[in-house]
């Protein structure tokens, strides 16, 4: 079937300013080499400094913690950096951190030589996240490992006791190495650190809105102005280059540039960054339908991966579209493509629709006709 059959739209072209994502890349990638150890190993060797931190490392602080057989925990800083223009982390961005946590602990159960890759990725949205500074964690455990695929899940939290978002994930498991290379004597040294000047700990540029601009303007309205910067770029255009180049009632196109700083340990653009892609469309299409201080909240979203996504700098296309739209629920699709039209991802989501003032709160069960 012919994915190449939809121009893209862009009557925008927002300027952002500083680029962070413009910068070279920090980190660096796994020796091929090191697919010859257990997955458990390569873990640990990462973990002890044999391996270098991947580039999301230095960019969000997205890290590993702990690793056992079957279970992965990765933590991330919950910093201003990652705000859209709601004032709160959005659930794209704990994809980043839900991919990590759960491919890694299905990685721990697999035998040196065995490659594996990413078919589909779910998320639920539990409370809203604040960026406070804290630390988010996720802790990935594997629920099913079979001959050739696994399930793994995982519940995101903000302290002990206070879940934002649930996770599941499967994984295929490709064709193994035979025979697997050999590792050789893998360098051990201290664990990764922090640069100083890493992208998140700097002070924050750009800002989420007000509720002001939130309550003057439909959502339609802040798209365009989000688009031909009437109004600022939020901090995760800083720092990603995610941006809105056009939006009609009931449709968006954003765009993500598909740098290095979004790759995983083997050099490829994680799941978790086209998930993040995806769910800014799912999330904006159904708010481009509100009218002024009326708010689109994310309920959910699934996304299918359909082929990997190579660091080339060219620009990933989301295009979100509102396929239901009721009184309380919107449903969205989006597809996502590369800069030569291949569809690498799709995806399908739910969103609250609510009058009143923007600010975080935990999705209500929803009264009436949706």
């Amino acid at each position: 079937m012919e994915d190449r059959d939809r121009a893209v739209p862009a009557r925008w072209t927002p300027r952002i300013d500083p680029a962070i994502w413009t910068e070279p890349v920090r980190g660096g990638f796994a020796d091929p080499r090191t697919l010859g150890l257990p997955g458990i190993e390569q873990i640990r060797a990462y973990l002890r400094g044999g391996i270098p931190p991947p580039p999301p490392f230095h960019l969000m602080g997205l890290r590993i913690t702990e690793v056992d057989e079957g279970t992965a925990t990765f933590t991330m800083p919950a910093a201003e950096w990652l705000l859209p223009p709601a004032g709160f982390v959005q659930l794209g961005i704990l994809a980043v951190l839900a991919d990590a946590a759960l491919g890694c602990s299905i990685q721990t159960l697999l035998p040196p030589g065995q490659p594996y890759t990413t078919s589909d990725l779910s998320m639920t949205f539990l409370r809203p996240l604040p960026a406070d500074g804290g630390t988010i964690t996720a802790r990935g455990r594997v629920i099913h490992a079979g001959s050739s695929a696994a399930v793994s899940e995982t519940l995101i939290e903000r302290g002990p006791g206070r879940p934002v978002a649930h996770a599941t994930t499967r994984c295929f498991l490709l064709p193994p190495i035979d025979p697997p290379p050999d590792p050789g004597e893998v360098p051990s040294g201290h664990p990764p650190e922090a640069l100083p000047d890493d992208p998140y700990l700097r002070p924050v540029a750009g800002r989420p809105l007000t509720q002001a601009e939130w309550d003057t303007r439909s959502g339609l309205d802040v798209l365009e102005a989000l688009g031909t910067g009437r109004l600022p770029a939020p901090p995760i255009s800083h720092l990603t280059g995610l941006r809105c180049v056009d939006a009609d009632e009931g449709s968006v196109t954003f765009l993500l540039p598909a740098t290095a700083w979004l790759t995983n340990p083997t050099g490829i653009v994680q799941g978790g960054s086209i998930a993040f892609l995806a769910d800014t469309v799912l999330a904006m299409a159904p708010q481009s339908t509100c009218p002024p201080r009326t708010t689109a909240t994310p309920l959910d979203f699934k996304v299918n991966y359909v082929r990997p996504v190579l660091p080339d700098g060219r620009d990933l296309v989301g295009l979100g579209r509102v396929i239901h739209r009721g009184r309380s629920l919107a449903i969205a699709t989006a597809d996502v493509r590369n800069a030569n039209g291949k569809r690498v991802a799709v995806a399908s989501g739910t969103a609250l629709i609510r009058p009143g003032p923007w600010g975080p709160e935990e999705p209500s069960a929803v009264e009436g006709e949706a």
